[in-house]
């Protein structure tokens, strides 16, 4: 009885090891940041529009790849900076969407 119950036991902690393992070699979701000022940062979102201010009207998109500039400051979930690529001028995007 006592080597079947350890037996269980240690069958169930490596069950619990495998398990953790498998976990951590599963890929997860990009995990997208907010900017930091002063530094050019890549979009992780499939698309980021860049607006005149936040919730303003739209001017261009940004697309997975692609650099912006935080400049600051923030203001209700947006940042202002400088959008690169084919968009190439100053906007609001929605912070938190950077790799």
């Amino acid at each position: 009885m006592v080597t079947s119950t350890l037996a269980a036991r240690t069958l169930r902690a490596a069950a619990a090891v495998v398990t953790g393992l498998a976990l951590l070699a599963v890929p997860s979701a990009a995990q997208a940041a907010n900017g930091t000022v002063g530094v050019r940062e890549t979009v992780c979102a499939d698309s980021l529009f860049v607006r005149t201010e936040p919730l303003g009207a739209w001017m261009g998109t940004l697309y997975a790849g692609q650099t912006f500039t935080v400049k600051g400051p923030r203001q209700g979930g947006y940042i202002y900076g400088f959008a690169y690529g084919h968009v190439n001028r100053n906007g609001w995007v929605q912070d938190g969407w950077f790799c």
